[in-house]
């Protein structure tokens, strides 16, 4: 086993996780709310460490992120695990066995494994995804300082959830980020994921504003339940006013999966009126995805509208950008090696 970081010692063997918002007061043979931080003896130990679960060569579009190293490939891995419980999990088989029912698989594989063979297959970036990868900290921790010495930007996709502690361990080896904001509303937070909402936003205005890691937000649109014109109007308040207009946010189609199968899929008109309000209150660059025939995947300038980024699926065609602005007016478009 490997110890864990972000911790303290309490009372009597029982320690404090400090990895993530729960702040889990974990007693000895006790594991927090993850499933895989575990206390032995009054040591809080990691047990999914280099326990890869799911591991692919991507399109960086896959995360999603649309402005950051654009048409390259990122080496993608996970273990299980997850520090919430969304009802909605469209990853669950991965995410949720630690906690349900203390299983923890994977094949072993050491950080500098993991950077070797991102290297060998060409790859751009190295992202930590597909669970959460708050709670592979360690292992995410030591295999980015690898990957930065071999050249390889580092790529976290999250929840979002994780404590203050974390983002800033992580501060100088984290790149870019695509966070999951699921709703506007604390009683969804509580009631749907088991976490919160405050704690989120604030790791949102961290990230922007003092990590200054490049930023992406995605939020999944599910009907009757995180829609409403309402709840989108705060969302994308915020995110204009608070997080800024050249923030991409990618909106998704929700499939009925896990615990939530009592109602369908999201339809195009939902999709669609929440990328209008997006654009009308001044967010530059706004998606939907999950969506065939959605056609709402372009990058287009925001000043000209010319068509910049070509998108077909997970495939990405640099059009017009020169210099990090358009080719035709001049405007500078906002992200990471566009072009």
């Amino acid at each position: 086993m490997t110890e864990a970081r972000l911790w303290k010692s309490l009372k009597d063997g029982t320690v404090q996780c400090r990895l993530c918002n729960h702040y889990c007061v974990v007693r000895p043979g006790e594991r927090g709310k993850c499933g895989v931080r575990a206390n032995e003896d009054g040591v809080l130990y990691a047990l999914n460490y280099g326990k890869i679960a799911a591991l692919n060569l991507d399109p960086v579009e896959k995360k999603p992120l649309y402005h950051f190293q654009p048409g390259t490939r990122t080496f993608s891995f996970a273990t299980m695990g997850c520090n919430l419980r969304c009802a909605f999990c469209q990853n669950w088989t991965l995410s949720q066995p630690p906690a349900d029912d203390g299983r923890i698989e994977g094949r072993d594989a050491t950080p500098q494994q993991l950077v070797d063979e991102a290297v060998h297959l060409g790859a751009a970036s190295i992202s930590y995804t597909y669970s959460e990868p708050t709670i592979f900290f360690e292992l995410m921790q030591d295999t980015a300082k690898l990957a930065h010495a071999r050249g390889l930007k580092n790529i976290m996709v999250s929840n979002g959830f994780m404590s203050r502690e974390c983002l800033d361990a992580l501060g100088p080896d984290i790149d870019a980020i695509n966070v999951d904001l699921k709703s506007f509303s604390e009683s969804f937070y509580k009631d749907t994921t088991g976490a919160h909402l405050k704690p989120v936003l604030d790791n949102l205005r961290h990230i922007k504003h003092t990590l200054k890691w490049w930023l992406e937000v995605t939020t999944l649109l599910i009907p009757g339940q995180n829609d409403s014109k309402e709840e989108l109007d705060k969302l994308t308040d915020f995110l204009v006013g608070e997080i800024g207009p050249d923030t991409p946010w990618h909106i998704s189609r929700f499939h009925p999966d896990y615990k939530m199968t009592d109602r369908g899929a999201t339809r195009l008109d939902g999709l669609e009126t929440a990328y209008a309000m997006g654009k009308s209150k001044g967010l530059k660059y706004v998606y939907i995805g999950n969506m065939p025939g959605a056609n709402k995947q372009q990058t287009e300038c925001p000043s000209c509208g010319a068509l910049l980024i070509d998108r077909t699926g997970f495939s990405a065609g640099r059009t017009s950008i020169q210099n990090g602005k358009c080719a035709k007016c001049g405007e500078p478009i906002h992200g990471v090696d566009l072009g």
